[in-house]
């Protein structure tokens, strides 16, 4: 039966193989995908695809669309609605345009 510091020295042992096996590999691999991309001309964009621009509404502000005339509180409508608005006829509550 093998001890506990015999076996710690097997799994530093594996480890370094396991470090070196890893970095020979991406070597490899790295070499193979730059002579294809200088073989075919290819970009980024070709390998990776096209990056996804932001959408243009992102982070834009809604204006509000119910007011609690008690506490000027606001709310546009989106998303969960506040409890004061919750439960009740939300036309009492519409902001004129």
């Amino acid at each position: 039966m093998t001890s506990y510091k015999e076996l710690l020295e097997q799994r530093k042992s594996l480890d370094a193989k396991i470090q070196d096996a890893r970095n020979s590999e991406l070597a490899d691999a790295t070499a193979k995908a730059r002579a294809l991309v200088a073989e075919y001309g290819l970009t980024s964009e070709d390998v990776f695809g096209r990056a996804k621009a932001a959408s243009s509404r992102a982070g834009t502000k809604v204006a509000p669309k119910y007011r609690n005339p008690s506490t000027g509180e606001t709310w546009t409508g989106r998303g969960k609605p506040p409890k004061w608005i919750a439960d009740v006829n939300r036309e009492e509550y519409l902001i004129a345009a």
